[in-house]
Formats: structure tokens, C-alpha cells, sequence
């Protein structure tokens, strides 16, 4: 997979971050639309790399941390910049976490 491949999953898996209703857990809430390796592949992401993401060890985690990011966020934080952050766990775990060169 190449580095340009690896954004479009990660660029792609940020979109599925929404925020959502004020009114579930407090002032912020974030949802994330889990997409099934069928998705994925039909958005023209490359199959083996989504594969390997989605079977990853740390994939409940992410999401558990980006459903969970409204927690860690200070009560001044806007609803816009907890959306942001909870978009940059996508971010942050896949490239931390998934190396290119392991094929």
C-alpha cells in the first residue's frame, strides 16, 4: 500500500466521524459510523490495507477513544474543535500504529 492510499482510508474513516446530538452525553456527543470492509473496498480504498486495518488489535479501541473524546475535552472546548479532535484519533492511531512497510 502506498503512503497516498493509506491517507484515502484515513481520510475516508475521518468522514465517518460526525458529531453528534447535543442532547445524549452532555454538550458534545460524537457518533462514528463503523463502514464494513464491503464499504470500504467499494469506495475505491485499497482492499488489503483496509483488511489489515479493520482486523487491527487496536481497532475497538480507536473507536471506543473517538465515541469517548468529548470526555477528555475541556468544558470550554467548542462543539467544532471536539469534533476535530475526535477526527484526529483516526488520524493519530492509524499512523502510529500501521506501518507501510509491513506488507
Amino acid at each position: 500500500m502506498t503512503p497516498e492510499e493509506l491517507r484515502a482510508i484515513i481520510a475516508y474513516l475521518r468522514e465517518k466521524v460526525q458529531l453528534g446530538s447535543q442532547e445524549i452525553r452532555g454538550p458534545v456527543s460524537i457518533t462514528f459510523h463503523e463502514p464494513t470492509e464491503d464499504e470500504m473496498v467499494g469506495a475505491g480504498l485499497n482492499a488489503a490495507g483496509v483488511k489489515k486495518i479493520l482486523q487491527a488489535s487496536w481497532w475497538r479501541e480507536m473507536v471506543a477513544d473517538i465515541i469517548e473524546t468529548p470526555d477528555f475535552c475541556d468544558s470550554h472546548d467548542s462543539p467544532q474543535q471536539v469534533f476535530e479532535y475526535a477526527r484526529d484519533v483516526v488520524s493519530d492511531y492509524i499512523r502510529k500504529r500501521f506501518p507501510l512497510n509491513d506488507k
